[in-house]
């Protein structure tokens, strides 16, 4: 089904409009007039399929992203903005409500399932609505959005940190790999064994029983040292596989704290 849309064209007897009520003035409600929620919500709506099986339907384009953007711009968790929406007037505005709202919209979960049905390409759409929004309220300027700026201490690295089990091992699977390349047959590969051994060396860090860790490591650079004699007792005119990984593994295992 396509999603319900906010409907306030219709007074209230009792009741009193919070656009009569707010400061016209404030960001939000400003930020509100100037976003184009009509494109939005037809972009955002066509990821939904009209059936007619009944059901309940989705909630309003309106209400979900704007509380996508409030969680953004107030770095915010799907639950701390769901519940803050019931206490601000000009957070239920800024989603479309035009009446005051005494009950929380939605359960947090819904926000996760939205922005895996939008999509990266929806969720781009949307983060270009809010730039051009600074463009006209002239928040940002165009020189701002020539060069962008990166602080690379919070950007994912492929680093792990290098914890003397891990290189150990890192090392003696490089070493079976170049070996199988190498067509030299290993007396053992000691793949299982090192799998069991590395799991018990994080279960004993996290258990802060440090003694059984490092027996752990030290199985561990044993198993690399047996590989390292077994492939220089085979590696006979075939050396130069091994020209690049075998000094890195020997200077693992000389190496000293």
């Amino acid at each position: 089904m396509k999603p319900s849309k906010i409907n306030h064209l219709q007074s209230r007897l009792f009741e009193t409009r919070l656009s009569d009520l707010l400061n016209p003035n404030h960001e939000l409600y400003k930020l509100s007039e100037k976003i184009n929620w009509a494109y939005l919500e037809e972009e955002c709506a066509s990821v939904f399929i009209d059936n007619n099986k009944g059901g309940h339907p989705p909630k309003p384009v309106r209400l979900m992203l704007g509380l996508l953007m409030l969680e953004h711009i107030h770095n915010h968790s799907d639950e701390e903005v769901v519940a803050r929406w019931v206490e601000n007037p000009y957070w239920q505005y800024f989603c479309g409500y035009d009446y005051l709202q005494w009950e929380m919209p939605i359960d947090p979960t819904s926000l996760t399932r939205w922005r895996k049905r939008l999509g990266e390409e929806r969720l781009e759409k949307l983060l270009t609505e809010t730039i051009k929004v600074a463009l006209r309220t002239k928040v940002v300027k165009k020189n701002s959005l020539k060069k962008v700026i990166s602080d690379t201490t919070v950007m994912e690295k492929n680093v792990a940190f290098p914890t003397d089990g891990k290189l150990y091992d890192t090392a003696r699977k490089h070493l079976v790999k170049t070996a199988s390349q190498a067509k030299i047959c290993l007396r053992q590969n000691y793949n299982q064994l090192a799998k069991k051994h590395l799991r018990k060396i994080g279960q004993y860090a996290h258990a802060k029983q440090y003694k059984r860790m490092r027996k752990e490591i030290k199985r561990m650079k044993i198993y690399l040292q047996r590989i390292v004699r077994d492939i220089k007792r085979k590696w006979e005119g075939k050396k130069d596989h091994f020209k690049e990984i075998m000094p890195l593994a020997e200077r693992l295992l000389n190496q000293e704290k």
